[in-house]
């Protein structure tokens, strides 16, 4: 792991190491969620290893050897970046649920870049592909980073193009920093990690233990830390039920601009739309030179 980090709030040294494996043992117990584990450290104003002590003293508990030694065996390959530190990217601070702990591979630097998220639906059609590809790559040519859940869909045509076209990707996931959902875009996650980078703020210990049914709850925190991470986010087409609208509302949370694209407006097979047009911050787009534009004048 990294070495000891200087806490310029607290001013103590901080242990990545410890603060991974006491965030990895307090998500393990019964009954934990991203939102208890924010409310007993970030918002509480304590590290990991502090909220650790808080609920089980000085000793440590049972299990906790069990924990340390499976997150032990994922070491190396990945770094960790520690909420309330130095380490912390600061846009991330509006994040609706700011996790204690963000995983990552790549270049961690990429989280200070200007960055916009274009997402959409999983069963695309082929002219939301379209769309999603000339936009990526408009970006791309831009300068500007595009954000991805890399989901199937729209993300992977958006990934693919501004790749392609010499951009830089932020990938965010919904599984722990070392594995792939879906299996069918193992190739193009890994490329992101080595060329680009990737986060996660999955636990490794607590995603391998729980039932698979319930380890589709990650995947709406995650689009809440693609909204953070972007200056903006793109929705090129989704349905009403697509996990896409958690990324919507979390824009207006957040006061991000969210920008959806004039094909999903008139698509008359959808409603979703009409619940954000005319609320601050939300835009019909049109071009990428308008997105470009209104965000970054």
């Amino acid at each position: 792991m990294a070495p000891l980090i200087q806490d310029s709030i607290r001013n103590v040294a901080v242990s990545p190491y410890d603060e991974l494996i006491s965030y990895e043992f307090l998500y393990a117990q019964e009954g934990s969620s991203l939102r208890k584990m924010v409310d007993a450290t970030v918002h509480a104003g304590k590290l990991p290893h502090e909220a650790m002590y808080d609920r089980f003293g000085a000793f440590l508990p049972e299990g906790y050897e069990d924990v340390e030694a499976w997150v032990a065996g994922k070491l190396g390959g990945f770094g960790v970046a520690i909420n309330q530190t130095p380490s912390w990217p600061r846009r991330l601070s509006d994040s609706n649920r700011p996790t204690p702990i963000l995983y990552y591979r790549g270049d961690i630097a990429l989280l200070e870049a200007r960055s916009i998220s274009v997402v959409g639906a999983r069963k695309a059609t082929d002219e939301g592909r379209a769309r999603a590809s000339r936009i990526a790559r408009e970006l791309a040519e831009a300068g500007i980073a595009v954000t991805t859940g890399l989901a199937l869909g729209i993300d992977t045509a958006a990934t693919k193009s501004a790749m392609e076209h010499g951009g830089e990707v932020i990938g965010v996931i919904g599984t722990p920093i070392d594995e792939c959902y879906p299996k069918d875009n193992k190739e193009l996650q890994e490329a992101v990690a080595e060329d680009h980078l990737l986060v996660s703020q999955v636990p490794f210990y607590k995603y391998s233990k729980q039932p698979f049914s319930t380890k589709k709850y990650y995947f709406p925190e995650r689009n809440e830390l693609m909204a953070a991470i972007s200056d903006a986010t793109v929705i090129v087409e989704a349905s009403d039920t697509s996990g896409t609208l958690t990324q919507a509302r979390a824009c207006l949370h957040q006061g991000r601009p969210l920008f959806i694209l004039r094909s999903c407006i008139e698509r008359t097979s959808t409603t979703w739309p009409s619940k954000y047009l005319g609320k601050d911050n939300v835009y019909i787009l049109d071009s990428t030179d308008q997105l470009l534009k209104e965000v970054y004048g």
